[in-house]
């Protein structure tokens, strides 16, 4: 699908979209509860509804309502289970743990971007708990051997949080202690996302400042009411569109929440936005903005959003930990760059770091990559643009936030 974005002045407020990182971990924690988990104000993009098939496969009953989701633990799966992931990282690494400690054999497949996404890391990780692992040259699909057992072991957490997740909600209900010892751990906040949904379902997992990890087994996780906080990842495209194409209030934000992404406020401050912030959201305004430096390598996602903000910055921005962008939805780093240069904005990559000189941004065509995050750089770049921007592959923002569209299309945008 081609959109093309012609250049608009932002004005209003909307709410921010659902969290899909927390609603992807309240359906894994609803599917291990021995009752009824309801979860409130869900994202219902493609990566959660995957999820959802995921836990159905699982055994769970999910009943899908307009503005909650309702999953009833069932009988475990007695036979061999196929799990689609559909494009979702965070569901394969993170059901990968909690299908081994369910099933004595399941078989992951997934679409699109993840079949090239490697999965080497899972087989490390799994093997040393009790399960086979067999993947096509380190790639999907995966097929789990055995059940996920209690005991010790080793990951390299240098390529993300995700896995970790998987192994943090899954051993708690093995039948004896665990430990995970883990090195080089990137996107730490997002393990004490975890850590925190954890605790509301009743789970008590400790660790040695992120390194080591002790889970008490023969856990039980309590089936309550879950409600799912706005998602900052989201948010922070909204907010900087404010800051570079009018004025806009994003309300529904949790201001103290462990969301790794909430720390782009540290990023629009050094760039001098116009901002204000409240109990609840924080609005930003078009202003002059300045060249700022932020290290994104616990937070690749903030990544597109600042380039976009980057782009209109007096300046040469820095932003850091470019290596964690190769195996996203796309490069994320080349994709990134692509675009930008498209719209006249200079790019360089050097090393572990995109430097991004701010200036006009010029209307052009441009590819989404098939990632949910480039087009919605894209779009937020185009309504501060000299021309019309068309963004081919638009759909791709049904990912993670399949409102987007509507939601610039209330603050004024122009889009057809």
């Amino acid at each position: 699908m081609n959109i093309t974005i012609t250049p608009s002045r932002l004005q209003g407020s909307v709410e921010a979209p659902p969290s899909k990182s927390l609603t992807q971990r309240a359906i894994a924690a609803g599917l291990l509860t021995g009752g009824t988990t309801v979860i409130h104000n869900p994202s219902f993009c493609n990566d959660s509804l995957a999820a959802m098939s995921m836990v159905q496969a699982l055994g769970a009953t999910v009943v899908r309502e307009e503005e909650r989701i309702n999953i009833m633990a069932g009988e475990r799966p007695s036979g061999p289970v196929t799990l689609n992931c559909g494009e979702s990282g965070l569901a394969l690494r993170m059901f990968a743990p909690v299908a081994a400690l369910l099933s004595d054999s399941v078989t992951f497949t997934g679409e699109g971007s993840l079949l090239r996404r490697p999965v080497s890391m899972i087989s490390e990780a799994l093997s040393q708990l009790g399960v086979k692992v067999e993947a096509m040259e380190g790639l999907l699909p995966l097929k789990l051997s055995g059940r996920l057992r209690p005991g010790r072991a080793f990951i390299d957490g240098s390529s993300g949080s995700q896995l970790l997740t998987g192994l943090l909600m899954a051993l708690p209900m093995a039948d004896g202690e665990s430990q995970i010892d883990v090195a080089s751990l990137t996107s730490k906040p997002y393990i004490g996302l975890t850590l925190g949904l954890l605790a509301d379902f009743g789970i008590r997992v400790e660790h040695e400042n992120f390194r080591s990890f002790m889970i008490p087994g023969n856990q039980a996780y309590r089936a309550h009411e879950y409600t799912v906080e706005g998602d900052w990842s989201g948010a922070a495209f909204l907010v900087v569109a404010g800051a570079t194409a009018g004025r806009v209030t994003v309300d529904g934000l949790n201001p103290w929440s462990l969301q790794a992404d909430r720390a782009v406020l540290h990023a629009l401050e050094e760039a001098g936005v116009a901002m204000v912030t409240g109990p609840c959201g924080i609005t930003s305004s078009l202003s002059g903005l300045r060249s700022f430096t932020f290290d994104a390598t616990d937070t690749p996602d903030l990544f597109p959003p600042l380039a976009a903000l980057a782009a209109r910055c007096e300046g040469t921005s820095r932003i850091r930990g470019v290596g964690r962008l190769r195996h996203k939805e796309s490069d994320r780093a080349e994709a990134i760059a692509d675009v930008l240069e498209a719209m006249r904005i200079k790019v360089n990559l050097s090393g572990d770091e995109m430097l991004i000189t701010g200036g006009r941004v010029h209307g052009a065509t441009v590819s989404s990559h098939n990632d949910h995050r480039i087009a919605m750089m894209a779009a937020v770049m185009a309504a501060g643009a000299a021309g019309p921007v068309t963004i081919a592959g638009a759909e791709a923002v049904n990912k993670s936030y399949p409102g987007f569209y509507n939601d610039l299309i209330s603050l004024g945008t122009s889009v057809s």
